[in-house]
């Protein structure tokens, strides 16, 4: 029989939208015959929780772990996923779903659906950050105070790219600090000075950005690493606009690196212990020094079918 679905759906849309996302789900899957079990989290505080308690419930049911949501709520599920070792599926709800989009799971959450009922496991790596899971990034300095102003300005706005967008340009024109940082690499140590430091664990998002060779990196069990040197405002402006583009690595100024495992502390934090941290957009705090590493086949992902691949199939039964 196939796996039971245990699904957590975070209702952070809006109740008309979450009800459409309910309904959907549930005529879908009971339309196929498929044993399963929605849980509906209204409140963001609750979601860890619910994950806990619906990753057990999915190790003794021997059934998948599903998370609907953004790329916040997809990690939140996902780490339970991790932790408990049962298998994992995703219905991509957010604005950007950088890590449903990477593994070909459709937006459309009908096609979601549909494509989650015919999946195959495959395990795929994550990123850890003081042993918290990341799946797309984690980062410190400018890009968490980046995330913190688009989320108000999504709440005034509406989530959408362009409001993104704008709330970026809107950060990187203020006023902000740069890091002083100590990094240890490959058995050596390096000072950097930086407005913020970014360890991306996503094929997808590094290709946007234009590091392709980074983003081969992260396929080969690498993380990858940006920092771009002090370069003011308008320096900062010109850095967007070349990841808008889609030519970041042409950027002077900017360290790009791979790595399996990395430490870095804050110079001059004055007795203070803790960091801001953004993970897969989620804002956190975390005990001085980072440790970003590689944990390679600890997620049970489950991919769909892919139609180049059915296709290379049929191909080769009608050669024969």
């Amino acid at each position: 029989m196939p796996a039971p679905l245990f699904i957590i759906l975070n209702a952070g849309s809006g109740h008309a939208e979450t009800e459409l996302q309910r309904t959907t789900i549930e005529d879908l899957l009971t339309a196929a015959g498929r044993e399963f079990e929605l849980a509906v989290v209204d409140q963001a505080g609750e979601l860890a929780d619910i994950a806990r308690h619906m990753a057990g419930r999915a190790c003794e049911a021997g059934g998948v772990l599903v998370a609907a949501g953004g790329d916040g709520t997809i990690n939140t599920v996902a780490r339970q996923a991790v932790e408990s070792g049962c298998q994992f599926g995703v219905l991509p709800q957010g604005t950007f779903n950088y890590f449903g989009r990477t593994h070909h799971i459709p937006e459309d959450l009908g096609e979601a659906v549909q494509a989650l009922l015919t999946a195959r496991v495959e395990s795929v790596q994550v990123g850890l950050v003081n042993e918290r899971v990341f799946l797309v990034n984690a980062s410190i300095g400018l890009y968490p105070r980046l995330l913190e102003e688009r989320e108000i300005d999504k709440k005034q706005f509406g989530r959408s790219r362009l409001v993104a967008l704008l709330s970026a340009l809107k950060t990187v024109l203020g006023s902000y600090r740069h890091l002083h940082i100590t990094v240890e690499l490959n058995g050596k140590t390096r000072t950097l000075r930086t407005p913020t430091l970014f360890v991306g664990n996503n094929r997808l998002q590094m290709e946007q950005v234009g590091f392709a060779p980074l983003a081969e990196r992260i396929e080969d069990g690498k993380l990858a690493a940006l920092a771009p040197q002090p370069v003011g405002k308008l320096g900062m402006l010109a850095l967007l606009a070349r990841g808008a583009l889609g030519r970041l690595a042409d950027a002077p100024n900017l360290h790009a690196f791979g790595l399996t495992r990395m430490t870095v502390r804050q110079r001059g934090l004055a007795g203070r212990r803790r960091m801001k941290v953004a993970i897969d957009g989620e804002i956190t705090h975390l005990d001085a020094p980072l440790v970003f590493r590689v944990l390679e086949g600890q997620l049970l992902l489950l991919k769909p079918v892919q139609a180049s691949a059915q296709a290379g199939v049929e191909q080769m039964a009608l050669a024969s």
